[in-house]
């Protein structure tokens, strides 16, 4: 069954029509229909999984026939007006259900909702083979209209709002594609309100019950209706959401509006004795009728408004170019779907990590690449935040594992002496089962623990903590290293160190890069006392990323234990690795003699 099929049926449901008793609305519509085409028989055929169910009918007994073959159903798939001048002389249709019901003639128009979802059709059928007019095809369709009319004043889909009576989604789309027919090319402007921020109005939900969302929601609709013109159309979007679609006026005096309604939703919270306080963030996005879809508008809206809140503004205009940058995020985490079924795109380097005592290189860590087919190289500075707190972030970190593991065994199997680190996150830690699969892959691919490492960063090791000590623990009782990514950037409580069995602490380069608002000495005495209180509690050190290059012997003198720097090298394939480290190690001694305390 197609997606569409699926949400064809989903909508069909939630009208709760089918099966209902007959109703004298539809009833004169099929009557009607049946006049306009001088037939029999006419009905309002609704396209069920595996029926046609009539919710009205003239000139049948029977209620429903079978879908299988039925042109109502054809329709549903392809929702475009259906003339069969005679089902005998049709090679497709000889054996359709109406036909197997003495019918030779049928017209259909279909019933399709506002958002392109066909339910059935509006038919007439005769037992006489004939043709259709121009005329009377038109007035079938308009008495189709009249029928999804019907239907969306009865049903689910309705024009307005029960909680705020205001009109809703639907009649802004309706009304946005009237005025478009009647003042295509102007613009005009919608005003996005949110009465606060959706985490604390779904807390509110969850603690007090969706009712103090509704008064709040009440009360605000008055606020703002009072202040709006005439001319203008207020619509409730969500609980605690709306939108103003604005009369046409001068960009000063949008500007005047949006202030006006902030002010006054704030004035709100004066003596208010309700559980939250109401935080209104207001955005504006220009509309131009007949080329923005009710869609977009709400969407630049609510961007605007959405930017308003995240830099602590009362209001702010849509910014297209920020909207651009939500897109690409939005593509990049759609296509890194994409990326991790087929492999596409996706590939590991690697650094080199140098030991300090000996100017051995000891391991590398494994970095992930993605060239999107479309954007070009993308940097794991972009993507990696987007990804790590959906659930696209445990199936990345299984192939960058997968990958990893492969990659060290070969370098194990050529004798290679390296340990290889490659990062996690969070999320992996709550996924039941992860250590287990892990150990089983290196296993199968004969790595010992001892070549293998995991980086994890702070956030990672505080979060739900329970379930990743289980799995810590786990790992480090196998053998296998643990890494604190980023140390000194995160969780501010030094107290996770005492529980957590790590290896090896990875010192952030904040620590390590001069940049000019660092002073040197502060930098220096911090440096040293995180690299003093690792040894202490017996935690290997390693210093990432160190510029300028006596910054090098400053680690050397403190003790660090290892580094890892473009300045030793730059992420590389495994064939430039294996290239790099044939030369490097004709140089042992290249930074040993730098970093004797």
């Amino acid at each position: 069954m197609s997606n569409y099929e699926q949400e064809r049926l989903y909508t069909l449901r939630q009208l709760k029509i089918l099966d209902t008793p007959p109703s004298e609305s539809f009833d004169r519509i099929t009557r009607t229909a049946a006049k306009l085409f001088n037939l029999p028989v006419s009905a309002i055929s609704l396209t069920d999984e595996n029926r046609q169910w009539f919710k009205s009918r003239v000139g049948t007994e029977f209620t429903e026939v079978a879908r299988r073959k039925s042109p109502c159903s054809d329709i549903s798939a392809s929702p475009e007006v259906l003339v069969i001048e005679d089902f005998q002389a049709n090679d497709y249709y000889r054996n359709a259900p109406q036909a197997e019901l003495g019918m030779r003639f049928y017209a259909g128009a279909p019933l399709t909702t506002y958002d392109g979802y066909t339910l059935g059709t509006l038919c007439v059928l005769g037992p006489e083979p004939r043709t259709a007019s121009k005329e009377e095809l038109a007035g079938l369709v308009d008495l189709s209209h009249m029928v999804m009319a019907q239907i969306d004043l009865q049903y689910a889909l309705g024009r307005v709002d029960p909680i705020t009576l205001l009109p809703n989604r639907i009649q802004f789309t309706e009304d946005l594609a009237d005025l478009a027919i009647d003042y295509g090319g102007e613009t005009r402007h919608a005003i996005f309100v949110e009465l606060g921020d959706a985490r604390e109005l779904n807390t509110l939900n969850r603690v007090m019950g969706g009712g103090n969302t509704e008064e709040l929601s009440r009360e605000a609709s008055r606020a703002l209706l009072a202040h709006l013109h005439d001319d203008d159309t207020l619509y409730s979007i969500a609980p605690g959401q709306f939108i103003v679609l604005c009369r046409p006026g001068v960009e000063s005096e949008i500007e005047r509006k949006v202030s006006r309604l902030h002010d006054r939703l704030d004035w709100m919270n004066i003596g208010s004795t309700r559980n939250i306080i109401v935080r209104p963030a207001l955005g504006v996005a220009p509309i131009h009728l007949g080329r923005t879809s009710a869609n977009d508008a709400i969407r630049h809206a609510h961007s605007a408004s959405h930017d308003a809140r995240q830099n602590e503004r009362n209001w702010t205009h849509y910014d297209p170019r920020i909207d651009a940058d939500h897109q690409r995020r939005f593509t990049l985490l759609r296509d890194m779907r994409e990326a991790l079924v087929t492999g596409d795109g996706l590939w590991l380097v690697f650094q080199p990590r140098i030991d300090l005592k000996t100017g051995r290189c000891t391991g590398a860590e494994a970095l992930l690449r993605w060239k999107h087919p479309a954007l070009g190289d993308v940097s794991p500075t972009e993507f990696i935040p987007l990804i790590e707190n959906t659930p696209l972030a445990r199936h990345l970190t299984q192939w960058v594992l997968h990958a990893a593991t492969a990659q060290a065994a070969q370098w194990f199997q050529q004798g290679k002496i390296l340990r290889v680190s490659a990062n996690v996150m969070a999320s992996n830690f709550e996924e039941e089962g992860f250590t287990d699969l892990l150990m089983q892959r290196m296993q199968h691919l004969q790595l010992p623990a001892q070549a293998f490492e995991l980086e994890l960063t702070e956030s990672a090791l505080v979060r739900n903590r329970m379930a990743v000590a289980s799995q810590l623990n786990a790992l480090a009782n196998a053998g296998i290293h643990l890494a604190i990514d980023d140390f000194g950037t995160g969780y501010s409580s030094l107290a996770y160190l005492l529980d957590i069995p790590a290896h090896v602490i990875k010192i952030d380069r904040t620590f390590t890069t001069s940049t000019p608002t660092v002073r040197p000495t502060s930098q220096k005495t911090l440096l040293k006392a995180m690299i003093d209180l690792a040894h202490g509690m017996g935690f290997r050190t390693v210093a990432e990323g160190y510029d300028p290059p006596d910054m090098l012997e400053t680690l050397g003198q403190f003790g660090c234990d290892e580094v890892q720097s473009f300045a030793i090298s730059k992420p590389l394939s495994p064939d430039g690795f294996e290239a790099w480290l044939q030369t490097f190690d004709k140089e042992p001694n290249r930074f040993a003699s730098r970093s004797s305390p």
